[in-house]
């Protein structure tokens, strides 16, 4: 078969998804910051070698890739639809990575995630990942949820503000009314009292 890649804009400016007809991941998703962490994916790091690139995010059958704003598309696009081409002949999409293993278990280990987690999948998570991204919860003490954007949602100035409201008003109506939802950057930023 052959393999062929089609791309697609997101709501982010920064970021385009690359949608193939074979997958990429199988299960789980992974987001890489940096060619360092790209030792098991000899694609993502390709990928890291296209200037201006600053994170690069597989799931399911589709790889987002955002740059840092300061390159038109156009230069750079053709290069990573040709990488992506190059390496998915032999690429594994089964390759696992710490952040599957982390991510199970968090959920398996707090039954509130999981209902959480449940009201996620159902409402917003499909929006997000046909925008080339996702979410991951990161922690809940009970009141406060402490989530991370993945993908093209990680950058995206409409996911920091008008998704995470979206997020913290169906938890309000369907988990708990009383509850709050953070980025994990804005959480930090929040406990050493950084101005943003």
């Amino acid at each position: 078969m052959e393999i062929k890649t089609m791309i697609q804009s997101t709501p982010n400016p920064n970021a385009l998804k690359f949608v193939l007809n074979v997958p990429v991941k199988n299960q789980g998703k992974v987001t890489y910051k940096n060619a360092g962490q790209c030792g098991h994916n000899p694609m993502a790091a390709a990928l890291f070698t296209v200037p201006n690139i600053t994170e690069v995010y597989f799931f399911d059958n589709y790889v987002t890739v955002t740059q840092d704003g300061n390159v038109d598309w156009d230069q750079i696009e053709e290069q990573i639809k040709k990488l992506i081409l190059e390496y998915a002949a032999d690429h594994d999409p089964d390759f696992l990575v710490e952040e599957d293993k982390k991510t199970a278990l968090v959920v398996s280990d707090d039954p509130e995630i999981v209902k959480i987690n449940a009201i996620l999948d159902n409402t917003i998570r499909p929006g997000l990942q046909m925008d080339g991204g996702d979410l991951h919860v990161v922690s809940f003490d009970g009141i406060n949820l402490t989530v991370s954007y993945q993908g093209a949602c990680g950058s995206c100035p409409s996911s920091t503000m008008g998704t995470l409201k979206a997020i913290e008003s169906i938890l309000r109506d369907q988990y708990n009314p009383e509850i709050t939802v953070v980025t994990e950057g804005s959480a930090q930023e929040h406990e050493h009292g950084t101005a943003y």
